[in-house]
């Protein structure tokens, strides 16, 4: 049987991509589960989730270490000391790793970005493209380096974008869209791959 891979969430927000990892880890157990849930936003309705879903919960609030990322971070790396994760994925996480926070678990933070990486890093991707009057958008499963959103791409996903669509319609195909493949690579990631466990 194959081990099942231990994944820390790294929230910050409604944590809908969360819930579609729940329900994944819940249907394939045997694959990943879920050993703790981690936010920078201590007012994020992700937490909420991870409690109904019985889910340890962790929060470091940003907002206290607003002139010290460095403490930030190391309460982070403390919780991660403990949990002992063989994947930390990061979920509506706002907030850009050190280049030290990611050598110190190399190869094993990936993030899920809404747009097709390498276009549209950062933030208000669904403006830019209808801005540029794009005819496809969609979401980009990539590994975290000290870059933004720059780092390895593992997995995209595309959407055709319609003449009548707007912001908010894209946005909501392309959630839709995050919430079918965060999952499937992690699965992939978990069964099909070997990921180095931390000692």
């Amino acid at each position: 049987m194959i081990k099942a891979k231990r994944i820390v969430v790294l929230i910050g927000g409604n944590g809908s991509n969360l819930q579609a990892l729940i329900h994944a880890s819940q249907n394939k157990p045997d694959a990943f589960n879920i050993i703790g849930v981690i936010s920078h936003n201590p007012s994020a309705y992700g937490l909420e989730r991870a409690k109904k879903a019985n889910l340890p919960t962790y929060t470091v609030d940003a907002k206290l270490f607003a002139n010290h990322k460095a403490g930030f971070e190391q309460c982070i790396l403390d919780i991660l000391a403990e949990l002992k994760p063989d994947l930390i994925c990061l979920a509506g996480f706002m907030r850009i790793l050190s280049k030290a926070f990611i050598q110190a678990y190399p190869h094993h933070i990936i993030n899920i970005h809404p747009s097709l990486l390498p276009k549209y890093p950062g933030l208000n991707t669904h403006k830019q493209v209808i801005a540029n009057q794009d005819t496809e958008h969609g979401a980009t499963v990539h590994w975290v380096n000290e870059q933004l959103d720059a780092g390895p791409i593992i997995a995209q996903e595309k959407i055709a974008v319609q003449p009548d669509d707007t912001e908010d319609s894209i946005k909501l195909k392309v959630l839709a869209l995050e919430h079918q493949l965060y999952p499937q690579v992690i699965y992939q990631l978990a069964t099909e791959y070997t990921i180095k466990v931390r000692s």
